[in-house]
């Protein structure tokens, strides 16, 4: 199904994994000195290494190694919203987060679930 969220080039992407990850796991994927790139919407975890918009010195890199589900569904890059709370936010809030995440799951490898999530889809 082709859709506004699809890529421009096609991409493979391997099948999602479950894997725990944990809060400092996830904080030291943050792409700093050549380390793996991770964000996380609604606690699952999407591999970004390969968009250097979310490495050191990107426009995005304030979502690298966090839960970024309340800031993506605002639309900021602001680091005091960049927090994994979400349900609070209104209607259309949650359909903007619901849209990152199709979004990135076209795009990005899911190699994880946050460990303890509590902001996974009701």
């Amino acid at each position: 199904m082709s859709g506004k969220f699809e890529p421009k080039t096609p991409v493979q992407l391997a099948p999602p994994k479950t894997d725990p990850i944990s809060l400092e796991a996830l904080a030291e994927a943050n792409g700093e000195e050549g380390k793996k790139c991770y964000v996380a919407i609604k606690g699952i975890v999407y591999d970004v290494t390969g968009n250097k918009a979310y490495q050191p010195g990107g426009s995005y890199h304030v979502f690298a190694g966090k839960d970024a589900s309340h800031a993506l569904a605002k639309t900021s890059t602001k680091p005091e919203d960049v927090k994994p709370e979400w349900k609070h936010l209104d209607d259309k809030e949650k359909g903007v987060l619901n849209d990152w995440v199709t979004f990135f799951s076209k795009r990005y490898n899911v190699v994880g679930v946050v460990e303890g999530a509590k902001n996974l889809d009701e």
